[in-house]
Parts: structure tokens; C-alpha cells; sequence
């Protein structure tokens, strides 16, 4: 299992709605990242706009490709857009850049 950790930043204005809106994250966007083989997926905010995000998955290039095909994956990413600083006209998944693990306690 391909463990997966990426940063983005978060508008400092917009802070407590992002919060809200993944308090509520729409039931066929949870299934469609079930189906491509997104697990453990976790996102940690800090107050300063600094999103850290960790998944598993066997293949992450190919687990973005499976989201890449879904209709409901459009949809979150053009209304999560405006969330985030620096993309620059990228969507936030294609700005979702590992990091690289440098150790893992088993």
C-alpha cells in the first residue's frame, strides 16, 4: 500500500467554510474515492490555511485517474477551486504533489 501525503493552503478567509463543507461531503464523492481506491483518506487543517492530506492507496496516479473519469469529481473540484491560494488555474487535485516519505514506523 502506497501511503500519500500533500500539502495545499487554504484562503484565510474562507477557513470556516471549507470546514463546513467537508463536515457534509456529498455521498457520491465519498463513493466515487472508495472506488478508485482512496482509503485512509484524512485532511488536517491548521488555523493558519495549511492543509496536510494523507491517504493509502495501491497506485495514487492511478487512483487520480479513476476520480479524473467521474462527473461528481468535476463538480467538487470547480466549487473547491476558489478555497485555495496559488493554483494558479490547476485544480486542486492536480496541485495535490506528494511529498516524499522519509520514515514510517511498522
Amino acid at each position: 500500500m502506497q501511503r500519500v501525503c500533500f500539502l495545499l493552503k487554504v484562503r484565510q478567509e474562507r477557513l470556516t467554510e471549507y470546514r463546513e463543507r467537508h463536515t457534509a461531503v456529498w455521498p457520491e464523492m465519498l463513493d466515487a474515492l472508495t472506488a478508485a481506491g482512496w482509503h485512509n483518506y484524512s485532511l488536517f487543517l491548521r488555523e493558519d490555511g495549511l492543509l496536510v492530506g494523507y491517504l493509502e492507496t495501491e497506485d495514487f496516479t492511478a487512483a487520480l485517474a479513476a476520480m479524473e473519469t467521474t462527473e461528481v469529481n468535476a463538480r467538487w473540484q470547480a466549487e473547491m477551486a476558489p478555497f485555495f491560494e496559488s493554483l494558479d488555474g490547476t485544480r486542486p487535485d492536480e496541485a495535490m504533489t506528494p511529498l516524499t516519505e522519509v520514515f514510517h514506523l511498522a
